[in-house]
């Protein structure tokens, strides 16, 4: 099965009519999927027989039935693919992100699904990478969290444990001036063994690293270029300042205080695979940052249980 490159849409009324058709949601998924043919996920036999009333395909050898949503986030899902792709577009598209409750009254579904919905989306957006990067690499923390102060005294108790001051959570990030992307991680503090280790974990030895004048920096000298900002001072000099990994920053606070109001700390990581796969994908086109979590669909269930933890 082949998507029709030429109809592909656009943009989000486009997507909306092009998806209606459960055929054409079923071919997209499946190109995706398996981008060689279908493929049975019990034998791996390609001697199939596609079932037009169910939309389903039938092993010729095993004799087993699968969907095209089997060992993908759809998997498991009452909710059509209609549904599932207009609610990736809208979260792959949407600058400042959407909130289950948007989706849901789009979609007409519950929150709670709409909510569940939105992390296995963000699940698919998740985009790791062996490569380590080079060049010069802008480096920073940020607390993201609400202030313990407007808390209730158990939650503030609670939520205050092992996170950053006035119990709001640490996230650490990198920007490679080259590309233009960013990775971003939640550490548990500030102190210099964490953070050092995300930089030697991700940026390779002998590149130009920026950061602040934060003490927990001090020693990457030994396997870096390490040039320090102090932002107390100024916060450019030169080409040395932290300003593209600051702007990321400003964006992602704008999407979780705006758009999601409250984000548990459990759940951050996701949210930061979503805004750093938008400002990496920020070049590319509604339909091409679409397609590129459409491609990554496969191979990546999540649970129920194992989103609540």
């Amino acid at each position: 099965m082949k998507q029709d490159k030429d109809n592909f849409p656009k943009g989000l009324m486009e997507a909306i009519r092009y998806f209606s058709d459960k055929m054409v949601c079923l071919e997209a998924v499946a190109s995706a999927k398996w981008p060689h043919g279908p493929t049975c996920p019990q034998c791996a036999s390609k001697r199939l027989s596609f079932l037009s009333t169910r939309l389903m395909w039938k092993c010729l050898d095993c004799k087993k039935q699968f969907s095209v949503k089997v060992g993908t986030i759809f998997e498991d899902s009452a909710i059509g693919l209609d549904k599932w792709l207009t609610a990736m577009w809208l979260v792959a598209n949407c600058k400042n992100g959407i909130s289950s409750y948007e989706v849901a009254r789009a979609l007409r579904v519950t929150q709670r699904t709409a909510w569940f919905m939105l992390h296995r989306i963000r699940y698919a957006m998740h985009t790791g990478g062996i490569n380590k990067m080079t060049g010069t690499v802008e480096a920073d923390e940020t607390f993201v969290g609400g202030r313990a102060r407007f808390m209730h005294a158990d939650r503030r108790s609670e939520k205050i444990r092992g996170r950053g001051p006035m119990g709001k959570a640490v996230v650490f990030g990198l920007l490679e001036r080259e590309t233009g992307k960013v990775r971003t991680s939640v550490v548990k503090t500030r102190r210099k063994y964490e953070l050092q280790a995300c930089i030697r974990e991700n940026v390779a030895p002998g590149s130009n690293v920026f950061t602040d004048a934060l003490k927990s920096y001090e020693g990457l000298e030994s396997d870096y270029a390490h040039k320090v900002i102090d932002h107390a001072e100024a916060y450019v000099d030169g080409n040395v300042h932290t300003n593209r990994m600051e702007n990321f920053w400003s964006l992602l606070k704008r999407a979780i205080r705006g758009t999601y109001v409250s984000v548990e700390p459990f759940h951050l990581f996701r949210h930061l695979d979503e805004q750093a796969f938008r400002y990496n994908e920020r070049k590319a086109t509604d339909s091409e940052r679409f397609q590129k979590v459409l491609d990554c669909v496969a191979g990546k269930r999540l649970t129920y249980a194992l989103v609540c933890g």
